[in-house]
């Protein structure tokens, strides 16, 4: 599993012209699912997606979480976070999950997100998505489940 993090003053998704997912400030997470990604990997990234010290204390070091400030995260569904641009000019994303079980791990990661105490709001999974933010910093931090 892969995800982007972003650490935003505000960020929203819009599908169909419809605002259907926004935050203030928090994170923008951009989620990926690869082929043989499972709920380990989902706990993997809910363990430390929230708290990741990438938010700055008093001092303006990056010494809080998510968890100590605002706790609001958005999530989106990425699949092309597995996009595999060795070969050729057109990337191919064999690598990433069938959408039917992608889905289920995204809307876990979101579920779990939530019952760690964050307030998670949503992209459409699938969905031709308009994806708005600040950032913040700029901070942008790369994870991969399998990478540790």
């Amino acid at each position: 599993m892969r995800a982007v993090l972003q650490r935003v003053k505000e960020a929203s998704v819009t599908v169909d012209g419809q605002v259907v997912g926004a935050i203030g400030p928090g994170l923008l997470v951009l989620l990926g699912v690869g082929k043989g990604d499972t709920e380990a990997d989902v706990d993997f990234m809910v363990d430390k997606v929230p708290g990741l010290r990438i938010f700055e204390d008093e001092a303006g070091k990056m010494n809080r979480s998510l968890v100590d400030g605002s706790k609001h995260l958005l999530a989106v569904s990425q699949f092309t976070l597995y996009a595999d641009t060795r070969k050729g000019r057109r990337p191919s994303f064999v690598d990433a999950m069938p959408p039917d079980e992608a889905k289920r791990l995204y809307a876990l990661f979101c579920e779990r997100c939530r019952a760690s105490g964050l307030t998670v709001a949503e992209g459409v999974f699938a969905a031709d998505m308009k994806v708005a933010l600040v950032n913040d910093g700029p901070v942008t931090i790369v994870l991969d489940s399998r990478a540790g």
